[in-house]
């Protein structure tokens, strides 16, 4: 054999060796384009925060004010709130503001799951109280309600939260309140209702 076809028989037969060196990789290559791509594992907290998307949009609302020390003659607000998701979907923030013979309130109610808790914690700031008020909750039933307290000089408050929708536009939620571990009364009860998106 010439030189010349030998160096091409060796080119040659380098090239076979190096596609079949290869072909298992192409193989290994295409199943991975051909497989569907595994399911990403579930984030933690994401069923749970799910089960809060009935509070987003934006709402109007009453608050009906029971006769209390609070409002000695009872009383009614309006207002409106708005709700969307925080940062990832890992929270809720709900701002809100109602005006009326009770005062004029505003504030904002962070929302989110405690994975180490297995509870949700809610986190209440507004424009009459400095810090804020921190509640755990749960779904109870078809209600979902958090539970806290504060203290007022040397009134300890127990507070407790209850909200479900009665309606598919329409929530309410009523907030009781106890007075050094006394008897529950109710504070006020929020019937909101959902606004229609708005048109294009």
């Amino acid at each position: 054999m010439k030189a010349g076809k030998l160096g091409s028989a060796v080119i040659t037969l380098t090239a076979i060796l190096c596609v079949l060196a290869t072909a298992p990789l192409w193989g290994k290559r295409q199943d991975k384009t051909d497989a569907k791509p595994a399911a990403a594992p579930a984030k933690p907290g994401a069923a749970e925060m799910e089960r809060l998307k009935f509070y987003l949009g934006d709402w109007d609302y009453t608050e009906s004010y029971e006769k209390t020390p609070f409002a000695p003659s009872g009383a009614k607000n309006t207002g409106v709130y708005t709700s969307k998701l925080g940062p990832g979907g890992n929270s809720l923030l709900n701002s809100f503001h109602s005006q009326g013979p009770v005062g004029d309130f505003e504030g904002l109610l962070v929302m989110t799951w405690n994975p180490k808790e297995k509870a949700y914690k809610s986190y209440i700031f507004g424009n009459s109280f400095p810090g804020a008020v921190v509640e755990t909750g749960q779904f109870e039933a078809d209600a979902l309600v958090f539970r806290g307290e504060f203290s007022a000089g040397e009134m300890k408050m127990g507070l407790r939260n209850t909200t479900r929708l009665v309606g598919p536009e329409k929530l309410i939620s009523e907030e009781y309140m106890s007075t050094n571990g006394g008897a529950e009364t109710l504070l006020v009860r929020v019937e909101a209702i959902k606004r229609a998106p708005a048109k294009p």
